[in-house]
C-alpha cells in the first residue's frame, strides 16, 4: 500500500515573502511593479503594487500569476507556444478566464508540487521574470 505525504500549501506568510522579494529586487533594479501571489486553487493570497507603476501591471500580474499557475509553467516558457504558427495559437481566447502569455509568471512548487503562483508585472518582460524568479529562490 502506499502512501502519500502531505505538502504543506501555500501561506500568507510564503504569499508575503514573495511579495517582498520580488519587490526588493525590483526595487534594486529602479523598476516599479506589482507582484501577485495566488495559492494552488488560483485564490488571492497577497497582491502589492508600487505607488508608480503603471496601473494595468496590477492586471497584468494577476494574469501571469493565474496563467503560470494554470499551466504549471513559466509564462516566459510559453510565449512562443501562442505565436500564430504556435500549437496553442487559439488558448489565449478559448478560456472564459483571460490568460496573458508574457514572461513574469511563474508556478510555486514545494517538494514537487504546485503549490501556487507568483506574477510580477511592470516591468519589460524579461525583468519581471526575473524578479519572479528571485522571490521563488527566497522561498526555499
Amino acid at each position: 500500500m502506499s502512501t502519500t505525504t502531505a505538502v504543506a500549501p501555500l501561506t500568507i506568510q510564503d504569499a508575503e515573502i514573495l511579495v517582498t522579494a520580488a519587490g526588493r529586487a525590483a526595487e534594486s533594479a529602479g523598476v516599479n511593479v506589482s507582484v501577485t501571489v495566488l495559492d494552488a486553487g488560483g485564490h488571492l493570497l497577497a497582491f502589492r503594487r508600487d505607488d508608480r507603476a503603471v496601473l494595468i501591471s496590477g492586471e497584468t500580474s494577476t494574469r501571469k500569476a493565474y496563467t503560470a499557475l494554470q499551466l504549471n509553467a513559466p509564462t516566459a516558457d510559453l510565449v512562443d507556444l501562442v505565436k500564430p504558427d504556435g500549437p496553442f495559437h487559439s488558448l489565449p481566447t478559448a478560456l472564459d478566464r483571460p490568460l496573458l502569455f508574457i514572461a513574469g509568471g511563474i508556478p510555486v512548487h514545494r517538494d514537487g508540487r504546485l503549490i501556487g503562483a507568483i506574477g510580477v508585472g511592470g516591468g519589460a518582460p524579461e525583468q519581471d521574470h526575473g524578479f519572479a524568479t528571485a522571490a521563488v529562490a527566497e522561498l526555499v
